[in-house]
């Protein structure tokens, strides 16, 4: 398989690392950081401000036992922060579009947005320490924090270059150091599935640290091995193709089909083939294709051309 882009691989927070630590953002106090927002004022609240310093949107709903655990936490750990990030609030119950749009299914879900774009983000009620972690991540971490996300850093440039090999040794050092490294787990596994080494992505991710199997960081890799199992029952896309040539309205084939061209690399097709059921019938499956859809979207990333590519015609499908 060729190298894919890993979106949330580190270089954020290298980029953003100096300086950004020193204190608060100008003439900001810790009241100012932290607002709710609505549909019309998510460009200017997130996509605008996130130019300026990275923004953590927490999408959260009234009636959400975990995101009442999670917010007092979560707002501590932005005012501890100093001004390094801002933390803007949406209701999806006043304010569903985005969350639909960005594939949210289930909150509370706090994305980062940097540079206009959304680079990182966790799902349920975290621990202070796993939110101030993500913080620094976003933000830019010191110390020894600032040298494993260099190395991240490194390891997912080297990655997208197609220097797998490069790229494993890089997480094996960082793991050699800090076995527990969340991190460098999910980036060594991905670069073992990328390299076509399922059997050894498997192992490396059995070797998380207890309690840590189902860490957000692994969501990417699990959901593209559930993807490969899939793949590996469907047979030859040759017969699908033949299949679809006959009979364009055959949907379990085109939904097969999107399946292989997504563990070939062809992202772009798959995604235009689920999108071809969804326009066709949207009840097919009990809506299998969108589903399944969102599914891709969860193993390329968020920040993944073909994810952003494919995110705009599904919005445009669903709400033109």
């Amino acid at each position: 398989m060729s190298a894919q882009d890993n979106p949330f691989g580190g270089s954020y927070a290298v980029r953003y690392g100096d300086g950004a630590a020193d204190g608060a953002v100008d003439g900001a106090d810790t009241g100012s950081l932290i607002k709710d927002t609505t549909t019309a004022g998510f460009a200017a609240d997130v996509i605008q401000e996130s130019r300026r310093q990275p923004v953590l949107v927490d999408f959260w709903a009234p009636w959400c036992g975990p995101c009442k655990q999670l917010a007092p936490a979560l707002e501590k750990a932005v005012r501890e922060a100093g001004g390094r990030v801002r933390l803007v609030k949406m209701n999806i119950d006043d304010h569903p579009a985005i969350a639909g749009q960005l594939g949210i299914q289930s909150i509370p879900a706090v994305i980062a947005f940097v540079d206009g774009q959304p680079v990182d983000g966790f799902m349920g009620a975290v621990p202070e320490s796993r939110i101030r972690e993500f913080i620094d991540k976003i933000s830019g971490p010191g110390g020894a924090a600032e040298a494993v996300a260099e190395a991240l850093a490194a390891a997912a440039e080297l990655r997208a270059a197609g220097d797998l090999q490069g790229a494993a040794q890089v997480y094996a050092a960082v793991l050699g150091d800090d076995p527990a490294e969340l991190d460098a787990i999910a980036g060594l596994a991905e670069t073992l599935l990328d390299a076509g080494d399922e059997a050894n992505a498997r192992e490396v991710l059995a070797r998380a640290p207890q309690g840590k199997q189902d860490a957000p960081q692994f969501a990417s890799v699990k959901a593209r091995l559930a993807l490969a199992e899939q793949v590996a029952e469907l047979g030859d896309p040759a017969g699908l193709e033949r299949r679809l040539a006959a009979d364009p309205g055959d949907h379990q084939a085109r939904f097969d089909l999107a399946l292989i061209q997504n563990a070939l690399g062809e992202r772009d097709k798959a995604a235009d083939n689920l999108l071809a059921i969804m326009k066709a019938d949207r009840t097919w499956q009990d809506d299998g294709a969108r589903l399944q859809l969102l599914k891709f979207f969860e193993a390329w990333g968020m920040t993944d051309e073909a994810t952003l590519s494919a995110r705009r015609k599904l919005s445009s499908l669903l709400f033109s």
